[in-house]
């Protein structure tokens, strides 16, 4: 069975200084229909204005991953890290025990658009940790790039939860195939472009939600940037 949310279905919230889509519930948008999907709880499509960014603010059992789509989002946190991700990269946070940090954008003049994921760890109370690597676009040209893993594979971030998330960029004549298992969950967020999920027609900030399918296909990508979750049930 395959489920489409659309884009403007999501919860939105302006601030100001931040423009923020919610796909699941979260701070003043509740839905009990959507309150995550498997172990997948939050993904915030967010936009900070120049010189505006989150404070110094804490977490507890979360695997944060901060995928950035455009401009440059400065991080610091208690772990000592103090870095910026640009696109191309992928952070991977875990609060575990406890951790803060804070973000903004100190690009003069420029929007920073990313998306701000989490998701359940396996266990918690684990030692808080970070990591993050760049991942060229060519990897991810007309194909799935494995950028998140539980074991690390393929040089991917490692996560201490049962999941992994793929990147991709898909073009006209550009179609990919990928086995599920059945008895997983499978989440695609269009993040810009428009794409064919299974034959159904997404286009960007859509998303599908996929349970007990036993393959998934991406084609007709018009400027597609998509990524593709495999979650515990």
């Amino acid at each position: 069975m395959m489920t489409i949310r659309k884009s403007q279905d999501r919860g939105y919230a302006d601030h100001g200084w931040l423009q923020s889509y919610h796909s699941f519930s979260f701070a003043g948008y509740h839905d009990p229909q959507h309150m995550g999907f498997g172990n997948l709880r939050v993904i915030n499509e967010d936009r900070i204005a120049p010189g505006a960014g989150f404070g110094t603010h804490g977490h507890r059992d979360m695997e944060i991953i901060s995928y950035v789509l455009s401009g440059s989002l400065a991080h610091k946190d208690s772990m000592g890290n103090v870095v910026a991700i640009a696109p191309g990269e992928v952070q991977r946070m875990s609060a575990g025990t406890g951790v803060t940090h804070s973000e903004f954008n100190h690009a003069e003049g420029q929007t920073t658009h990313f998306l701000q994921i989490w998701i359940l760890p396996d266990e918690n109370g684990i030692a808080p940790g970070y990591e993050q690597k760049a991942f060229p676009v060519v990897q991810r040209q007309g194909a799935l790039r494995l950028v998140a893993s539980r074991d690390g594979a393929q040089g991917s971030v490692r996560l201490h939860a049962d999941a992994a998330l793929y990147a991709g960029y898909f073009d006209p004549g550009e179609a990919f195939d990928m086995a599920l298992d059945p008895q997983r969950k499978c989440y695609v967020h269009l993040v810009r472009g428009a794409l064919q999920v299974n034959g159904q027609s997404l286009a960007a900030g859509d998303a599908a939600l996929l349970e007990g399918e036993h393959a998934l296909r991406l084609d007709h990508g018009d400027g597609a940037e998509v990524l593709v979750f495999d979650l515990r049930p």
